[in-house]
């Protein structure tokens, strides 16, 4: 889910300010943005943070500056700085090319300019490293659990209508193979044929379009997946993965139906059911 967090904090004249940013992915992706001096800090927000977040995108910035700002230098690699300038007069001269090198073009050269924070010590920042990263993580934690009710209301919204959809394939289930029948006995009448009724081939096949068109136990399991995925919807554990995978099982339940009913009543029940779980499930994409 999207979220927002923000946390700094000081240590020995060292100032830590940490951003996150999270959007929505289906899977996770974690990207930790370090200055130099802390890379071996690295890991253990990594591990921080993949102990929040189960799904999603989450992106971490952290900027360390001085107090008093002495500690921080920029430094200036001459040497390389030569090379830059003797590469483009020396493309220049076999091209042919007019090439024209300013000094302000040298600040976008890999290598050439670059702070110095050797004078941190990792371990000096470490606790203020962790409540800096605490700090943001609990704000962005926050504004995930705001967008979290959001979704809560419209999944469970967009269930009911389903159930409602479900209730009307319960109550025409049952009147499928009596239609069925007069259809036939009808056709049978006006094709001029004389059968009886009691004849063992129309009752066989009426009892096996019976047994065809049962969707009892769809429903059944209907029944099933609408109590889980509202069990699933009250818990504050990360339910996205067994949400997804619950829209797989609705969508399996929903076409067996329609394909064994065989009925436009109960068809558009389903085509309805469907548009809503197509709905639930974008939505559940976006859920940790």
């Amino acid at each position: 889910m999207t979220g927002y967090g923000r946390g700094e904090a000081t240590a020995n004249g060292w100032k830590l300010e940490i951003e996150l940013s999270g959007v929505n992915r289906k899977q996770v992706d974690i990207s930790v943005n370090l200055p130099s001096a802390l890379f071996e800090l690295e890991s253990e927000a990594r591990n921080l943070l993949a102990k929040s977040i189960s799904r999603g995108r989450l992106a971490a910035k952290v900027l360390l500056t001085h107090e008093e700002g002495t500690d921080n230098r920029l430094l200036f690699d001459e040497g390389l700085a030569k090379q830059y300038v003797a590469a483009v007069r020396r493309i220049a001269a076999d091209t042919g090319i007019d090439a024209h090198l300013a000094a302000a073009d040298l600040f976008r050269a890999p290598g050439v300019f670059r702070i110095d924070e050797t004078g941190v010590d990792p371990a000096v920042v470490h606790e203020a490293f962790l409540s800096a990263l605490g700090g943001a993580l609990a704000q962005l934690i926050k504004m995930q659990q705001g967008e979290g009710e959001h979704l809560r209301a419209d999944l469970s919204a967009r269930l009911e209508s389903i159930v409602g959809e479900v209730a009307g394939i319960r109550a025409l289930a049952p009147l499928v193979a009596p239609s069925y029948r007069q259809n036939l006995l009808k056709r049978l009448g006006d094709s001029g044929l004389s059968l009886d009724l009691d004849d063992d081939r129309l009752l066989r096949e009426i009892a096996l379009y019976a047994e065809r068109c049962d969707v009892t136990e769809e429903l059944t399991r209907l029944d099933s997946h609408v109590a889980l995925f509202r069990s699933y919807l009250a818990s504050d554990e990360p339910m996205g993965r067994p949400l997804d995978f619950l829209c797989q099982e609705f969508n399996r339940e929903l076409n067996t139906i329609g394909s064994k009913a065989n009925d436009s009543a109960i068809a558009r029940h389903v085509v309805n059911a469907k548009t809503e779980l197509e709905k639930i499930r974008e939505q559940v994409q976006n859920v940790q």
